[in-house]
């Protein structure tokens, strides 16, 4: 067994700290066979396997954005998709100083209207993950959706996000009349919470 071979062993190990070593040893020695073998563990039925992967292609960084995208606008597996928001979304954890790439924002804002709302929340939490660069595409996405289980996952996208944008999508939606009650409850819901983290924020 190759030395790769027994890193992705590791990767299934019940253990979360060697785990965790497989995956820093993984990311050391990257290189073009890593990518593409962590994208066929998101297909994998092992549910510790496939979070592992999904922590470790974030932690690669930005090199696999552009494979996370292509199966996540390709592949016709459900958790593969939300697997690839995921990972996404520990790409803009892991880089956070680094400018995270439009064509992945627009990949994230595309994958929000995805049939599966497993995807579509996955995909919006990633979006609110990336933060200030995903607001407008989150945005254009509630004004634009009639689905309040989308509605409400960019809601809390949106709440995380810093921005004076934010607070006033949120006061607009919690006002709209028209809004679906339950959108318009949580859109009040977050606000309170966004308003509390400013005034935390502030008070520091």
């Amino acid at each position: 067994m190759s030395q790769q071979e027994s890193l992705f062993e590791q990767l299934k190990h019940p253990n979360p700290h060697l785990r965790d070593r497989a995956m820093w040893e993984l990311v050391e020695n990257c290189d073009e066979t890593t990518i593409s073998h962590l994208m066929t563990v998101l297909d994998e039925e092992d549910t510790t396997y496939r979070r592992a992967a999904v922590k470790t292609l974030g932690a690669i960084g930005m090199e696999t954005v552009p494979f996370l995208l292509d199966t996540l606008s390709q592949s016709d597996n459900a958790t593969v998709r939300s697997s690839c928001a995921k990972a996404l979304a520990q790409v803009a954890i892991n880089y956070p100083d680094e400018p995270f790439p439009t064509e992945g924002i627009s990949g994230l804002v595309t994958a929000l209207q995805d049939l599966n709302p497993v995807v579509s929340l996955a995909s919006a939490m990633a979006l609110g993950v990336v933060g200030v660069p995903a607001l407008d595409g989150l945005i254009d996405t509630l004004n634009g959706t009639d689905n309040p289980a989308l509605a409400v996952a960019i809601i809390n996208a949106i709440s995380s996000i810093k921005d004076p944008r934010s607070q006033e999508v949120l006061v607009s939606l919690s006002n709209d009349e028209s809004a679906d009650s339950y959108v318009r409850e949580m859109a009040t819901s977050a606000l309170s919470r966004l308003e509390l983290v400013n005034s935390q924020l502030t008070r520091n």
